[in-house]
């Protein structure tokens, strides 16, 4: 009887750290999203312009403004809010500083148009993409070696 109740107890504990290391599997998810992250692929700019640009956007959790992040193609600093829930983005508020720098503003123009419409997110090993099902923008985690 003892031997019963043992592996009672014992299947009972196996499956309680089983169900937390599940529901911390989608923590870590979410907390993978909040990072720096480079823009590698992007409409018809070569991985060289963008990594010449210094194109990123910063999603690190900022605790005075949530769900605000900053964003740079390459001259003028930009800013934005944004939602990320289970697959599923929001991107609002989309604006910038007002600097003009020859030829470096196509990619800031067409990034800054675009940005509102991406209503997708996938992350996938180091890598997030943004996309609207027509256009779509890759990036990867600047921590990344």
């Amino acid at each position: 009887m003892k031997f019963l109740k043992s592996i009672g107890v014992l299947s009972l504990l196996m499956l309680l750290m089983y169900s937390c290391k599940t529901s911390n599997q989608s923590a870590t998810t979410m907390e993978n999203i909040h990072r720096k992250w480079m823009l590698v692929e992007y409409k018809d700019f070569t991985k060289d312009e963008l990594v010449k640009l210094e194109a990123n956007m910063d999603l690190t959790n900022n605790s005075d403004a949530p769900n605000r992040y900053t964003a740079k193609m390459g001259c003028n600093g930009m800013f934005f809010t944004a939602e990320f829930n289970k697959g599923k983005a929001k991107f609002s508020g989309v604006g910038s500083t007002m600097m003009y720098c020859d030829g470096r503003m196509r990619l800031e123009e067409s990034f800054g148009k675009e940005l509102p419409n991406m209503n997708q997110y996938k992350i996938e090993g180091h890598f997030l993409t943004l996309t609207d099902g027509k256009s779509t923008m890759k990036f990867v985690a600047a921590d990344w070696d």
